[in-house]
């Protein structure tokens, strides 16, 4: 029996996609995983251009919430034992930032201690068309043992609905964890 707690910490930042961050809030909660959200403030200001949720509503789907000013809050620790943590979606900015090994706000130092501490950060990037410098920062994080990936839909599973394209991209990476959705049609499967 493991003695690794279910809990993931889960960034959203002010990148278009602030839907990717609201629906692993919720799935992680559906599947009894213990969440530690950091938001920054822009993703405060996309959540109000993108949605009707107000961000009390947001930080409520949150086992914990913690303020992205706070360096000195639980998930900046290695000492605090978590599965790993999900930037969704993470901005070219943040990207960047973790790269560099800059820890100035809450999920870049959260996310640089889940890489120091080798537990899985997966980087939900953001941004079309890239430039060169995405791509140099998307190389790097992947050097350092981050997982870019990126929403990309999956049309095989021929979606009905932006909710089950959301629905996909969020399953496909909780399987990186070894968390099972139950929301992700894979390929062969043959009950549509």
């Amino acid at each position: 029996m493991s003695d690794q707690p279910r809990r993931m910490i889960v960034g959203i930042t002010g990148a278009s996609g602030i839907v990717y961050g609201i629906r692993c809030l919720e799935t992680l909660g559906e599947l009894g995983v213990e969440t530690h959200l950091v938001m920054s403030r822009t993703a405060e200001v996309t959540l109000a251009h993108e949605t009707d949720l107000k961000v009390a509503q947001v930080k409520a789907l949150a086992s914990a919430v913690h303020r992205i000013d706070d360096l000195a809050a639980a998930p900046s620790s290695g000492s605090f034992p978590v599965l790993g943590m999900i930037v969704a979606p993470c901005s070219m900015r943040t990207l960047a930032e973790i790269a560099a090994g800059l820890a100035g706000n809450l999920i870049t130092r959260a996310a640089d201690v889940t890489l120091k501490e080798r537990r899985r950060l997966v980087l939900m990037a953001r941004e079309t068309p890239l430039h060169l410098g995405h791509i140099r920062a998307m190389a790097t994080v992947t050097e350092l043992g981050a997982i870019v990936a990126p929403p990309v839909p999956a049309f095989y599973s021929r979606p009905a609905s932006l909710e089950e394209m959301v629905d996909h991209s969020v399953g496909r990476v909780l399987d990186l964890f070894g968390l099972d959705s139950g929301r992700v049609r894979r390929w062969g499967d043959t009950d549509r």
